[in-house]
C-alpha cells in the first residue's frame, strides 16, 4: 500500500507516494484528491492518509514542519535540516495567499544619528541625483557636508522623520481592509522597504525569507509604490534596488541558477496617479483648508500643488514624472470643478544644476509681493509627512517666503486618511484580481534611456511580456 503525500502552497505541488517499507515515487496531481489547506498560516507539509498502518503514522512524523532554511544579512544559506522545502502554505480562506504587501519609498531618518547614513545613500544614488562619473567621490562628500545642517532640521521637527510610522501604518490598515475584500490572496501581509533609511530594501528581502517566502517554498509579493507618480529616480531606483536583490538573495549570485524554482512570485504596482480614490482624499483635505477662509474670500484663495522637483538632465531624457504629477493636479481640479484658480511648482532642488520649476518658495514669495496673500500649498506627490511638508513647507516657506502672512496655509497630508488607505486596498485589490505583473506603461523606457540596469530590472519584473525599445 501507499500513503499519498502532498506539498501545499503557493508554489507548484509536489506529490509523492510513501510505501510501508519507506520507498518513495511521484504521482501526478490528478493521482488522488486534492488535500485540504491548513489554517493555521505555517509553512506545514500535509500528509494525506490513506491508510492507518504504523509506517504511514510514522511517515506523517516525519515529514511534519522540516525546518526552514535562513538567509544572513549577505545573502548567504546558512543551514537546512530539510532536503526539499514546503512551500509557503495557504490560508483556510485564500486560494493564492499568503501574499506580501511590500510599500516602497525614499523613507527618512527617524533620528537624528541616522541623518549622515541617509544622505550618503541618497547623494550615493545615481538614479535621484545624477553626479557623472565622479559619484562615488562626490556623493559621500557632499552628504557630509550637508549632514549638521540637515540634523538640525530634522530636531525641529521633532528629532526624525515620521515616514517610517506611516508607512506601517498605512501598509498594515491597507492589509486588514484587502483580507476582507480580497479573500483569495488572503492573508496579507505588510512589509515596508526603503531607499535610503531603515528598513532597507535589502532587510525587507531578508525578513520575507525569514517569514517562510521564497527558498523553495514560493510565495507571491506586489511592489507597491507609493510614489503615486512614476519616476525613473524614485520608483525605478526603488526597483533597480530590489532587483538588486533579489538577485543576491535568491537568483544566480545566491544558487548559482538564473531562475531557481521556489523563488518568490513578483509584482509590481509602478504607478497610480489619477486614481479616483487618490484624487478623492486629496480633494477632501483641500475642501477642508479652504473652509477655514472666510466665505467671501475662499473662491479667490489660489491653490499651489508643490510636488518634488528633479533635475532637468532626469527631464530631458524622457522621464514621465512631471506629465504624471500634471495628470494628478488636473484630476484633482475637475474634482474640485475647478472652483479657485491653482499652479502646479516643484520643491527640494539640491546643488547648482538646473532642476524643474518654477520653484515653490520662489512662487509663494511672488505672489505674496503681488498681493495673493490668500494661498493654500498642496503636497501633491506626497503620502505622509515627512521633512519635505514638516519642514520645508511648514518652517521654510510658510514662515520665512509666506512671511508667516496667516493667509497662506498648507493643506493636510495624506497620513492616516481613511479615503486615502481605502483607495490603497483598491488599487491592491484590482492588481490582484487582474493579475497584472505591472502596468503597461512600465515597459515603455524613457526616449533618453542608456541605463543597462534599467533595461535588465525591466525585463525581470515584465516576465515574459514585451520590452518596448528605447528611441535613439
Amino acid at each position: 500500500m501507499w500513503v499519498p503525500v502532498h506539498w501545499l502552497g503557493a508554489g507548484p505541488a509536489l506529490q509523492l507516494y510513501i510505501s510501508e517499507a519507506g520507498e518513495a515515487k511521484s504521482a501526478s496531481h490528478s493521482t488522488f484528491p486534492p488535500v485540504r489547506p491548513q489554517p493555521d498560516g505555517q509553512p506545514t507539509l500535509t500528509v494525506a492518509m490513506s491508510l492507518r498502518s504504523p509506517a504511514a503514522q510514522a511517515a506523517r512524523k516525519t515529514l511534519t514542519r522540516p525546518s526552514i532554511s535562513r538567509v544572513s544579512h549577505y545573502g548567504r544559506r546558512l543551514a537546512s535540516m530539510a532536503t526539499v522545502a514546503p512551500p509557503v502554505t495557504q490560508n483556510s480562506v485564500g486560494q493564492k495567499g499568503p501574499t506580501a504587501m511590500v510599500f516602497m519609498n525614499m523613507g527618512g531618518p527617524s533620528t537624528t544619528d541616522e541623518v549622515g547614513d541617509f544622505l550618503s545613500r541618497l547623494f550615493s544614488d545615481a538614479d535621484l541625483i545624477p553626479l557623472g562619473r565622479l559619484q562615488s567621490y562626490l556623493g559621500p562628500l557632499i552628504s557630509r557636508r550637508r549632514t549638521p545642517k540637515i540634523q538640525r532640521q530634522y530636531a525641529e521637527i521633532g528629532g526624525g522623520s515620521p515616514i517610517r510610522k506611516w508607512s506601517e501604518y498605512q501598509c498594515a490598515e491597507m492589509c486588514k481592509i484587502l483580507d476582507r475584500i480580497c479573500p483569495e490572496t488572503a492573508p496579507h501581509k505588510p512589509y515596508v522597504a526603503f531607499r535610503y533609511a531603515k528598513p532597507l530594501t535589502e532587510e525587507m528581502y531578508v525578513r520575507l525569507l525569514e517569514d517562510g517566502f521564497g527558498q523553495g517554498r514560493g510565495g507571491r509579493a506586489v511592489a507597491f509604490t507609493q510614489y503615486p507618480q512614476y519616476s525613473c529616480s524614485t520608483t525605478g531606483s526603488s526597483l533597480n534596488e530590489l532587483w538588486k536583490w533579489r538577485n543576491r538573495l535568491e537568483g544566480k549570485r545566491a544558487t548559482g541558477e538564473a531562475n531557481p524554482v521556489g523563488t518568490i512570485t513578483w509584482s509590481v504596482i509602478d504607478r497610480w496617479p489619477t486614481h479616483p480614490g487618490l484624487v478623492e482624499a486629496f480633494a477632501r483635505n483641500i475642501e477642508a483648508k479652504l473652509a477655514e477662509y472666510p466665505e467671501e474670500r475662499r473662491k479667490d484663495v489660489v491653490l499651489l500643488f508643490s510636488a518634488h522637483s528633479l533635475p532637468m538632465s532626469v527631464v530631458n531624457r524622457g522621464d514621465p514624472y512631471p506629465a504624471e504629477v500634471a495628470a494628478t493636479v488636473h484630476a484633482v481640479m475637475h474634482r474640485l470643478g475647478f472652483s479657485n484658480a491653482y499652479r502646479l511648482c516643484w520643491q527640494s532642488q539640491v546643488g547648482p544644476s538646473a532642476w524643474l520649476g518654477a520653484q515653490t518658495s520662489d512662487t509663494v514669495k511672488e505672489y505674496v509681493n503681488r498681493g495673493h496673500t490668500d494661498l493654500i500649498l498642496v503636497p501633491i506627490a506626497f503620502t505622509s509627512d515627512h521633512i519635505e511638508t514638516l519642514y520645508e513647507l511648514d518652517k521654510e516657506v510658510l514662515h520665512e517666503y509666506a512671511q508667516g502672512h496667516p493667509g497662506v496655509k498648507r493643506a493636510e497630508s495624506l497620513n492616516g486618511n481613511p479615503v486615502f488607505i481605502q483607495a490603497l486596498a483598491d488599487i491592491a485589490k484590482d492588481h490582484l484580481q487582474k493579475g497584472e505583473v505591472c502596468s503597461r506603461q512600465m515597459g515603455l523606457r524613457c526616449q533618453g534611456c542608456k541605463s543597462e540596469r534599467c533595461l535588465e530590472q525591466k525585463k525581470f519584473f515584465m516576465g515574459e511580456q514585451e520590452i518596448m525599445p528605447t528611441a535613439r
